[in-house]
């Protein structure tokens, strides 16, 4: 016998250690790839979020096309005997109106012409053009920390400065048509500038001088329109201004064959790269967004404040008033009304919010919502409430602004800011509780 036990030898050679388990099972956190944390961050970014709230906008909407079909209601009287009718109705109104949409604000292949089967998207575009300068300036606005509501008082005294100022001069094109316009942009800049310099001197809330200096613009237009020797038509004894000279109005871009779309849309285009210099580029620009995210830490660093909210109201209401000259310079030249807004400027705040206040997304905001104006014409022909496109207006915007919906709809992943969120209501309930 050796005199060593038995297994003495098995002890003293090393052990080998088994990998560590792990995987979903164990609880432990796999490490994220590159792929995947790619592919986190696409899900958690703006784009994606708008593109899902147009989708999810767009299956409600879809859902009301067939609440409301008379054909759809007639089947569901016998869903439980023969529910095959029910779906096959409601599927033909759902496609056949938003076909309809398509049609009325792409393309239409039904047209006899090549000229006809992409006249709605002319039509898109020419209504999305006084949306996108309206959107601009209510983004610009948003990027300064001020909610700008007043588009509209901002639109309708750009349009009583064209009327006082240019529809009284008789002369050529090359000079009458930039004349009206910066008539109109001057008048909306100095309404909104007016807003700025209240807010700068007073502290008044931008919020409420927009709303009510929306008032005093509608009903001092309106008042001007009904005076003789203003800006009422003459021999007229209606609120409505004379019919925009012919060498104030826009030219057609492409031809008489698309009344709809004139040089405007290129104005707003130029308004558009201008509008994301001055915000991204330049140095009001960087002075600007500063302002937006803290205005105290502004004031600190030595920026003028009050002179900031100056500025940023001048370019939005400037803005503004380059939507009514789309308006009366481009779609309305027979004369405008108190109404000459058609709600633009309030449209212009979804807008900017769709477009996340980006001059770019604001610019895609306003051509998408012109799109649905525009083919909001041809549904209701197919018997189609054309209040069902403000539905989906309305919905997008919900839906934008609840981000933290869309992600539980969808199951995107979420961002860190709602993880810090649910710690900190975890930690606040544990200490309650302890």
């Amino acid at each position: 016998m050796s005199g060593t036990t038995p297994g003495a030898a098995d002890a003293a050679q090393p052990v080998e250690e088994l990998p560590r388990a792990d995987g979903p099972l164990t609880g432990q956190d796999q490490p994220a790839t590159r792929s995947g944390i790619f592919l986190k961050e696409l899900l958690r970014g703006s784009a994606v979020t708008t593109f899902l709230a147009i989708v999810l906008a767009m299956i409600v909407g879809g859902i009301l096309i067939a609440i409301t079909n008379e054909d759809v209601q007639e089947a569901s009287g016998y869903f439980f005997a023969r529910p095959g009718d029910t779906l096959v109705a409601a599927w033909h109104a759902i496609t056949g109106g938003y076909e309809a949409l398509f049609r009325g604000a792409v393309f239409n292949a039904k047209g006899n012409s090549f000229a006809a089967q992409i006249r709605p998207l002319t039509n898109s575009l020419g209504f999305a053009a006084p949306l996108i300068a309206a959107g601009l300036g209510v983004a610009l606005a948003f990027r300064a920390g001020l909610f700008n509501i007043g588009a509209r008082g901002q639109m309708l005294v750009g349009a009583m400065f064209a009327g006082l100022f240019a529809f009284n001069l008789d002369l050529p094109l090359w000079l009458h048509l930039p004349i009206t316009l910066l008539a109109g942009i001057v008048g909306g800049a100095l309404w909104g500038g007016l807003v700025g310099l209240l807010k700068a001197k007073t502290g008044a809330h931008e919020v409420i001088l927009t709303i009510m200096l929306n008032y005093v613009a509608f009903y001092l237009l309106l008042w001007m329109l009904r005076t003789p020797g203003l800006l009422q038509a003459p021999g007229s004894n209606q609120p409505q201004s004379r019919p925009t000279p012919a060498t104030a109005q826009f030219p057609d871009l492409l031809g008489p064959l698309f009344p709809s779309l004139d040089w405007g849309f290129v104005v707003v285009v130029l308004a558009t790269v201008f509008v994301w210099w001055l915000i991204e580029r330049s140095s009001l620009g960087m002075r600007l967004r500063a302002l937006g995210e803290n205005p105290h830490a502004a004031r600190a660093a030595g920026m003028n404040v009050d002179r900031l909210y100056v500025y940023a109201m001048l370019f939005a209401g400037g803005l503004a008033g380059l939507a009514a000259m789309n308006q009366i310079q481009g779609n309305v030249t027979t004369g405008f009304a108190a109404t000459i807004d058609a709600g633009i400027g309030f449209d212009a705040i979804t807008v900017a919010l769709l477009g996340r206040s980006r001059a770019w997304g604001t610019f895609a905001a306003g051509i998408l919502f012109g799109a649905l104006k525009a083919g909001s014409f041809s549904m209701q022909a197919q018997g189609i409430p054309v209040d069902i496109v403000l539905v989906v207006q309305s919905l997008i915007v919900l839906f934008i602004a609840a981000p933290p919906l869309l992600r539980a709809i969808f199951f995107l992943p979420k961002t860190d800011a709602e993880k810090a969120a649910k710690a900190r209501d975890k930690a606040a309930k544990k200490a309650v509780t302890a």
